[in-house]
């Protein structure tokens, strides 16, 4: 018995070739004038994305020496041509239990089911919304969470959204943070602007703090030198700084200060 889809084929006893007969009707092969079948939208909108990211371009900074370089949207590592440190581009998604390290210049998403306990996390902007046991550092954090997060977290910019609801066991440490949302826990940072309908509770120390109308804060407040250089992240500051920001905490009036 042939192959259905056989073209020619030789005689077993006198050693001819011959054209074997037509495939059944009910068996449709594909030809190659045949046009292929539509792809899914998924894989177009894939297509669409790569061919977007090929495109475009970002600068990206060094872990090691701080020097800039630009590279493609669509790179997933990177060699600083400095220092020749290998610099990790790719995204990075948390949907459960992750406790191993993670050194990117791309992005961090910790979703709701994910529990995120690594000791170091360092990224380029981070959306947690699930629980953060490790330690996060990144430029922009946005937080989307209810309920307690017993890690610590510093960046240049932090949101709180609307619908977050958290406690801050640890010291957050930032440049600027935006409190859309309910907030309480220890704050060091640049500035602090609570926003309309926006809560926070705790001690701040901070060289400015913004409470629109409609946004409540609550707890010890010291306003002043911080003891850190302006665009240096808090988490480089030194002792002497955290020994004198305490101390303003200690004298302050130990009762809740509401703003107006």
């Amino acid at each position: 018995m042939e192959y259905a889809a056989a073209k020619s084929s030789m005689c077993r006893q006198c050693g001819r070739s011959f054209t074997p007969f037509a495939p059944k009707p009910i068996l449709k092969l594909r030809t190659t004038e045949e046009a292929p079948a539509p792809e899914t939208s998924s894989s177009i909108f894939g297509k669409l994305e790569d061919f977007w990211k090929r495109q475009t371009s970002s600068v990206v900074e060094c872990f090691e020496c701080k020097r800039k370089q630009q590279v493609s949207g669509a790179a997933t590592s990177t060699i600083c041509p400095s220092c020749s440190t290998h610099i990790d581009l790719r995204d990075y998604k948390i949907t459960s239990g992750f406790s191993r390290s993670i050194r990117t210049r791309g992005n961090v998403h910790l979703s709701g089911k994910g529990d995120l306990a690594s000791s170091s996390v360092e990224c380029q902007s981070a959306l947690i919304e699930g629980r953060l046991r490790g330690n996060l550092h990144c430029d922009t954090a946005t937080i989307n969470y209810s309920g307690k997060i017993p890690g610590r977290i510093s960046a240049r910019h932090i949101i709180v959204d609307r619908k977050a609801d958290v406690h801050c066991f640890r010291r957050v440490h930032a440049e600027h943070i935006e409190i859309k949302g309910r907030m309480s826990g220890e704050i060091i940072a640049q500035s602090v602007t609570v926003h309309r309908k926006g809560s926070l509770e705790g001690d701040v120390a901070a060289r400015s703090i913004s409470v629109e109308k409609g946004g409540m804060f609550s707890g010890q407040l010291a306003i002043g030198q911080i003891g850190f250089a302006q665009g240096e992240l808090l988490g480089k500051e030194k002792p002497t700084a955290l020994r004198s920001t305490e101390s303003s905490f200690q004298d302050a009036v130990a009762r809740p200060l509401p703003a107006t």
